[in-house]
């Protein structure tokens, strides 16, 4: 019997994510994400933050003194979270089309076909930052929402797609041809066969997206562009934009200046990402040879 090594780690991997959120008050210090830019050495010297990976700081500070470690260990919710949101709000909307679509005719047709031709000719990242950055976007207080949703648009025409060639191919399968014979209708045709057919397809498919949309989160966070910003008055008539989280995109804030001179600060929240994106792969990975090898004794 052959074991499927690439789901289990990586489903193992994926729980000591979820295990982190748990066990959060455990594994951060309240002291760790204080502001500390100064300390004084026992010798009277003073170090300036950012402070290099020690005893006290496991992955050193960043620039405000706050701990890398801790800062990860809080923001591996509101990460995971983005990651999700994005990815079902792409599936939510991507498959209820692909099986409308799948006749290829109609406005729905055109619509996937549309989508898929207009963002394929455009890079994703490069279509994610023009979008992100829109000017009611950028001053709006319901960016969190604005901004999931964009980023899940943008490859709703590639999912739908992909879908709807499978969709319809399956259609001229005989077995749908006698359903439709037997007076089924199109949505009993969907629920009763093509959900069914399409089910490991999709799920493994989903968490191998999910891994894309980590590493497109990560992307974005390089060019100090992120999901969580709001836009926050510093003085009179002046307005800065502001993280409100520590999910872990935020963190690659400012990597040129850390590279040179605090390359733990980028480090450590890059690996994170990597992880996260890795786990994904591997779980994606692992799905479609259960489903492959579950195919062979059908």
């Amino acid at each position: 019997m052959n074991t499927n090594y690439l789901l289990w780690i990586g489903l193992g991997m994926f729980l000591l994510l979820i295990l982190a959120i748990f066990l959060e008050p455990i594994l951060t210090s309240e002291e760790n994400l204080q502001p500390n830019r100064m300390r004084f050495q026992d010798d009277g010297s003073v170090e300036k933050a950012p402070f290099a990976p020690n005893k006290e700081y496991i992955f050193g500070s960043d620039t405000e003194g706050r701990g890398i470690f801790d800062m990860l260990v809080i923001g591996t919710k509101d990460t995971l979270l983005i990651i999700f949101l994005i990815t079902l709000i792409r599936y939510l909307i991507a498959i209820p089309l692909a099986f409308v679509a799948s006749k290829k005719r109609g406005i729905s047709h055109w619509l996937v076909v549309s989508l898929n031709t207009f963002f394929t000719s455009i890079p994703t990242l490069v279509a994610a930052i023009i979008l992100v950055n829109l000017p009611f976007l950028i001053f709006s207080d319901n960016r969190y929402v604005w901004c999931v949703f964009i980023l899940a648009f943008i490859e709703i025409g590639r999912v739908a797609y992909i879908f709807q060639q499978q969709a319809y191919d399956l259609s001229n399968k005989e077995f749908i041809r006698v359903a439709k014979i037997q007076g089924n209708n199109h949505f009993g045709i969907i629920i009763r066969h093509y959900i069914p057919y399409f089910f490991p397809g999709i799920i493994t498919s989903f968490f191998v997206d999910l891994g894309k949309v980590t590493v497109l989160i990560g992307q974005l966070g390089l060019f100090n562009i992120f999901v969580t910003q709001q836009m926050v008055e510093v003085g009179r008539g002046l307005f800065e934009l502001e993280n409100g989280s520590y999910n872990w995109a935020t963190l690659l804030a400012s990597t040129r200046w850390s590279l040179y001179n605090a390359p733990w600060i980028p480090l450590f929240p890059a690996l994170a990402l990597f992880y996260v994106m890795l786990s994904f792969s591997m779980i994606g990975e692992g799905l479609k040879r259960h489903f492959m090898k579950s195919a062979k004794y059908l």
